[in-house]
């Protein structure tokens, strides 16, 4: 990614990387990503975050394009890898360079990076850092998504340096964010699988930055936002308490029982007004998954049994949506077994995360039969009149 002014003294240095697929060797990137750099030009100059360690020579090659013989500070907004690999490359290019970052991320970098004491500067809420001309000012955000994140704001030029916050995995020619419906999706996804364990965290620190004037969100990943509202108005829809008409059904089946049975389940569901987003596991992608549980009042999960446990796939299931912690209202399980299990058990026992009602599951011995689709007729029926106590259908 070549370099490219935002705004007079203000330029994009980072890098995109096109064919990244997976993240933390977990998370899915079936758009890639990129790793945003901004550099700052006053009569000092500053450098807000580096690259991941495989991109650092795009970064170099981009600052050379840029004319910079000396960096005064390299600001770390974020101590994971794929924003500070770059950081001890760059101190020993321009090693009159200082890391500006606070207590928790300099501990993070020392430990991560083993960048020594002597090359930090400490800065704490609201410090400010007067470059000549133009003023970075430093708002601590944790858990966004760790515990050391922090903004940075451009005072002069209002631009608000995000890091993670508002950030998508998208790799893409545009240094702007077109608003479309395939920026939000990307945008959901990167919330979901990142942001959502922290949701009412991230409440109280977009409260903190809804007070600055913003002109500008410059994120660590994906476009940056010429409107702010376009992304902030959606994480306000995501972090709040508000669930849609939705049952998320994850599900794995064996020898066809639970296939069966959701696939009655689900007709039963859609009869009675209520939208299905159903997940063969073994085939679906986990970052869709956490985009539709973001949203959905019900969870179901559904798994055979396999030596007296659940199915691997819906034990990982359960990991997930217990880890990502959405604001699900109720859950249940649906389940076919061949002979004594307690995989029921197993699985309300991976989900103490979610401060969710669990439903009366439906568990069949082996194949289907009469009365067991009549229990899930009746545990559609149960779920419809939930959605209905909190307002979601008419009554």
């Amino acid at each position: 990614m070549a370099v490219r002014e935002i705004k007079p003294g203000v330029y994009s240095v980072g890098a995109i990387h096109w064919d990244r697929r997976i993240f933390d060797e977990l998370i899915p990137l079936p758009d890639g990503t990129s790793y945003n750099a901004y550099l700052i030009k006053g009569e000092k100059i500053a450098l807000i975050d580096t690259v991941d360690p495989s991109k650092e020579k795009e970064l170099i090659k981009n600052l050379e394009e840029a004319g910079i013989e000396k960096l005064d500070y390299v600001i770390s907004n974020h101590a994971e890898q794929d924003h500070s690999g770059g950081i001890p490359k760059i101190l020993e290019l321009y090693p009159e360079a200082r890391v500006v970052t606070n207590d928790k991320c300099r501990t993070f970098l020392k430990d991560l990076l083993l960048i020594p004491d002597e090359k930090f500067i400490m800065v704490g809420e609201e410090d400010e850092l007067n470059l000549g001309g133009k003023t970075l000012r430093f708002y601590m955000t944790p858990w966004v998504h760790w515990p050391e994140t922090m903004v940075t704001y451009l005072v002069e030029d209002k631009i608000l340096f995000s890091c993670d916050f508002f950030g998508s995995h998208l790799a893409t020619s545009s240094l702007f964010g077109e608003e479309s419906d395939k920026l939000l999706e990307d945008a959901k996804r990167y919330y979901a699988e990142i942001m959502m364990p922290f949701r009412n965290i991230i409440k109280k620190n977009i409260e903190k930055i809804s007070k600055l004037e913003i002109d500008m969100i410059a994120p660590s990943h994906g476009p940056i936002y010429k409107n702010p509202s376009f992304i902030m108005d959606a994480y306000k829809e995501w972090i709040g308490d508000e669930v849609k008409n939705e049952v998320v059904i994850v599900y794995v089946s064996m020898h066809g029982s639970i296939e069966k049975m959701v696939s009655y389940f689900m007709d039963s569901l859609i009869k009675r007004g209520i939208n299905v987003k159903p997940f063969n596991l073994p085939k679906s992608d986990i970052g869709e998954i956490s985009m539709a549980l973001v949203d959905a009042a019900t969870l179901i999960i559904a798994t055979p049994m396999v030596l007296a446990g659940a199915h691997p796939a819906a034990v990982y299931a359960a990991f997930l949506a217990n880890a990502l912690r959405p604001k699900t209202r109720f859950v249940s399980m649906i389940g076919s077994y061949g002979w004594g299990g307690k995989f029921v058990e197993q699985i309300k026992g991976m989900i103490g995360n979610l401060k969710a009602e669990f439903i009366e599951p439906v568990i069949a011995r082996g194949y289907p039969k009469k009365e067991d689709l009549a229990a899930l007729d009746k545990l559609a029926e149960k779920i419809e009149e939930k959605h209905r106590e909190i307002g979601l259908l008419k009554n």
